[in-house]
């Protein structure tokens, strides 16, 4: 089983790149419909490790159901902690993913509480140092 690793979006590649030790599953710009059906169900990617951490959401268009792509995503996780990472932007996702974190008593970090880049979408290099230092457990 893998120690730690890292799936989703280009929040998911910059935690990533600060957590060198993990294996990173993402793609920038991806959603989570995307994700779901086209890199894990139909690959059947591993998703077992002792850590976990996934950032989706972000990418939604309103069409997406982001509850069901998310709980479909979580449903096969198999780790011993989950770190979800909440998107600093459109309430009705972050509100999806608080939603999937609760049900399955995950560790939720919200990306608005950490230094964010002028877009407001993706932390700084100090944001991302930030999260995954949240990501490191006790």
């Amino acid at each position: 089983m893998l120690e730690c690793l890292i799936l989703g979006d280009s929040l998911a590649v910059g935690v990533g790149q600060v957590r060198t030790e993990c294996v990173t599953r993402a793609k920038s710009g991806i959603n989570s419909y995307d994700y779901v059906n086209r890199h894990i169900l139909h690959t059947q990617g591993n998703t077992q490790a002792k850590t976990v951490i996934i950032s989706l959401g972000s990418n939604d268009t309103a069409k997406i159901n982001t509850f069901e792509e998310l709980d479909t995503l979580r449903r096969l996780v198999d780790a011993d902690r989950v770190y979800w990472i909440v998107p600093a932007i459109k309430k009705d996702k972050q509100e999806a993913v608080w939603a999937v974190a609760n049900k399955y008593r995950d560790t939720v970090i919200s990306a608005r509480n950490h230094d964010l880049s002028p877009d407001g979408v993706h932390p700084t290099s100090k944001g991302y140092k930030s999260i995954s230092n949240q990501t490191k457990g006790n």
